[in-house]
């Protein structure tokens, strides 16, 4: 954890633009962080110092992050997720946006902290935990240390929905081409989940209702069809 006292309030590293106001006055006019780009200091499975302009970070990571950093004292960019309780800030780092965008999902669940969300994380990776929370693998999530049954189902029932509106417009192309968007729906079933050859049927079957010419309508038309009896069976 990184504690703030007042004479920190003054940090001008936050990107996000937030502030917080309360009785204590230790955060007032604070300037929430989002990103942290400086010399690593150390490092650790669960945490890394990062120097900025000689201040000393203490972000807390998952083990993801954590393999894929360099060298120490080398240049390391994190996106930060910053908790706030009463007057302590705690910094959570991400190498990857995808990761952060997971870890602030698993918070919205029932009895999910950060602590346990970053427990999530390392014991799972992010392409492990899409097709797990969609297909209810309560099982495979409560192998994670610290996640017991119910609190399996919690996350299920409450992030079903969310993750697959998530992934959808994760997996959404910039830009393509009419020719190109059976491809590129293809490719986003394939990462929520679903089997190769299932997601292509489902595609195909999905040209015939909602053509080729919109990446959503032809993503929604190809969930419906993987959502009726016979799609069901061939998911992962």
């Amino acid at each position: 954890m990184y504690h703030f006292s007042p004479a920190c309030k003054h940090t001008h590293l936050g990107v996000d633009g937030r502030r917080e106001s309360g009785n204590t006055g230790a955060l007032d006019e604070l300037t929430m962080i989002g990103q942290l780009r400086g010399r690593l200091a150390d490092k650790r499975p669960n945490q890394v110092l990062v120097d900025v302009g000689g201040v000393g970070y203490i972000v807390a990571v998952p083990l993801s992050t954590y393999a894929a950093l360099g060298e120490l004292h080398t240049e390391v960019t994190l996106l930060i997720h910053t908790h706030v309780r009463e007057d302590a800030l705690s910094l959570y780092g991400f190498l990857s946006s995808r990761e952060k965008h997971f870890f602030e999902m698993l918070l919205g669940a029932s009895s999910v902290g950060p602590s346990l969300a970053l427990k999530i994380l390392s014991g799972m990776s992010v392409e492990e935990l899409v097709p797990a929370i969609r297909t209810g693998d309560v099982v495979r999530l409560t192998k994670i240390p610290g996640v017991g049954r119910k609190t399996a189902e919690r996350i299920v029932v409450e992030l079903k929905d969310k993750l697959e509106v998530a992934v959808i417009a994760e997996e959404k192309p910039a830009a393509a081409s009419p020719a190109g968007i059976p491809a590129d729906v293809t490719s986003a079933l394939v990462n929520l989940g679903y089997e190769q050859r299932a997601a292509e049927n489902a595609v195909a079957e999905a040209k015939r209702e909602a053509g080729t010419a919109n990446f959503e309508k032809l993503l929604r038309a190809a969930l419906q069809a993987l959502s009726a009896p016979k799609g069901r069976a061939a998911r992962t």
